[in-house]
């Protein structure tokens, strides 16, 4: 793409508030919804295991872009991995996530991997392998080589985290929020998002349209 075009490319992303989908892959206990609650609030919560798959929304603001993070936290327990792909087809990013203490769970992210990649195009989605619980140094199980060493083989993005202390929690985000804003402007662009305009159902007549078994109130 010449420069001509990258320049205008990027002037109509700038201009508009778009939506990334993100989804969160990993084994129960990684810490996704912890990442995904830091992501929105900046804090740590020690979450319950996810039921299916939670959602969350974050804006990160990219060279002047609003990129509108939708970010999808999918349950790890097997009984819910027959539903899994079909909350992570179709995302701009994914972030596989393991737990730095428990080497299961590093294998069991190649695992999701292998998956994910057959529901994605190739160079469509920013994928990056996420070492959590970084703060367990003395439980370790995975080293940072490894993971790096992976990450390199499969043509992956690599960090490790800490969702409870916070550490390399904001360069995440921030580091795959520019990914995908690089691959908008080079190659396709997001869609739009816009908020649903909230309409007072009880001035447009709504309710006195309904049967009087279907009211609400008196």
């Amino acid at each position: 793409m010449n420069g001509a075009k990258m320049s205008q490319n990027a002037a109509q992303v700038n201009s508009r508030t778009l939506r990334v989908k993100m989804v969160l892959l990993g084994s129960s206990g990684v810490g996704k919804s912890s990442l995904a609650t830091r992501f929105v609030t900046g804090e740590f919560k020690d979450a319950q295991p996810t039921v299916g798959c939670a959602y969350q929304t974050h804006v990160v603001s990219v060279n002047g872009a609003s990129l509108r993070f939708e970010i999808w936290d999918t349950a790890g327990q097997e009984r819910y991995h027959s539903v899994t792909p079909l909350y992570y087809r179709g995302a701009h990013a994914a972030l596989l996530v393991y737990d730095i203490s428990k080497r299961e769970t590093f294998t069991r992210a190649q695992q999701w991997l292998q998956e994910l990649e057959k529901q994605i195009i190739p160079d469509s989605t920013v994928v990056w392998l996420v070492g959590n619980k970084a703060d367990l140094t003395q439980s370790r199980q995975v080293s940072a080589q490894e993971g790096q060493n992976l990450a390199e083989d499969r043509g992956l993005g690599f960090l490790e985290t800490s969702a409870l202390s916070g550490d390399h929690v904001n360069q995440l985000l921030l580091t795959v929020a520019y990914r995908v804003y690089e691959l908008t402007c080079d190659q396709r662009f997001l869609s739009e998002w816009q908020e649903i305009p909230k309409v007072n159902l009880q001035n447009e007549g709504f309710f006195s349209s309904l049967p009087s078994c279907c009211r609400l109130g008196p």
